[in-house]
Order: C-alpha cells, then structure tokens, then sequence
C-alpha cells in the first residue's frame, strides 16, 4: 500500500502516540533523528511533546505518511524567526516506519515535503545530517546540494564524533 500524506495534521492523542513509537522505532533502528540507541520511548517522549505542540500551536509545519492507517512517515518544516531568512525553512525529523523502508517511500515523502515548501512560498530548504550515516547520499538524489561541513561538530555517546553536514536545496 502507498503512503497518503496529510500536512498540517490535528494533533490528537493517537497521533501523539504513533509519532512517538515512530520516533522510537527508527531511533532504534539506527536512525539519525536526534537521539542515539539504545533510547526508551519515554527519553523520547518530552522531545516528541514539544515537537507536536510546536505544529498544534502554528509554529511548525508536519508533514505526516499514513499507511494501513497509521502513522508511517512524517517530515517537518522549521521557519525562522529572522526576518531575513523567512524565504526559507529547515526540514527536520524526515522519519519512515524502518519496516517499511527500501520501497521508495522516503523520496515519495521528501518529494512531498518539497512541494509542501512550494506551496508555502518557500525559495529554498535547509537540512542538516549527521556525517557517518550515508544520509547525504540519500538527500543529493533529491537535489539537495552539501553547502558546509563542521567536523566532529555532533558529539555522540562514547565520545563518537561525528560531522554535521549543512545541505540546501533551492526551489525554484
């Protein structure tokens, strides 16, 4: 089944629920979405509260993939504060259920999250990886262009320093 996406969704219980079990399960999947395993959905649980009040009180924008009805997917859109960078926001959390992966459902979701953007106004996105994972490899085939690198700029558990890869994508 093919995921159907809803922007912008009512933040309601369950949904608070399913986007923290999808949180959890890709963090412990190996994911690069902040946190690093081995994680307890309740380490989780105050990041994804705050994450989903944001977008209940305007100032996020969600992207959310549902398959058999329920949460598979979700991408973010950051805005900025700053007057001078309004033309733009940061994608964060781009999450899909890991037992769904390798079926293209992930570049059908940041497909959408790009057109999300489009529709929004927005000239460009920002995104940011952790280096060592591959990810960037992922996010080039989307046309997301590496525009900077801090090295060892992300310390992880066990003193695993990793590079933080700025990437941009301009829309035209």
């Amino acid at each position: 089944m093919a995921l159907t996406f809803v922007r912008d969704p009512q933040i309601t219980p369950r949904l608070r629920e399913e986007f923290l079990r999808l949180w959890f399960d890709v963090t412990q999947a190996g994911g690069a979405v902040g946190f690093v395993p081995p994680v307890t959905e309740e380490e989780i649980r105050p990041a994804a509260v705050e994450q989903l009040d944001a977008v209940a009180a305007g100032r996020i924008r969600m992207l959310a993939g549902y398959e058999d009805g329920r949460l598979a997917a979700t991408a973010f859109l950051r805005p900025n504060d700053d007057f001078k960078m309004a033309h733009w926001s940061t994608v964060v959390l781009v999450m899909v259920d890991p037992s769904l992966q390798g079926g293209g459902r992930g570049r059908r979701l940041v497909g959408e999250t790009v057109d999300m953007a489009r529709d929004a106004g927005l000239e460009a996105l920002r995104l940011v990886v952790r280096g060592g994972t591959g990810t960037e490899r992922f996010y080039e085939v989307s046309g997301f262009k590496e525009v900077g690198r801090v090295p060892a700029g992300l310390k992880l558990p066990g003193d695993d320093y990793r590079d933080e890869i700025l990437m941009w994508l301009p829309l035209p």
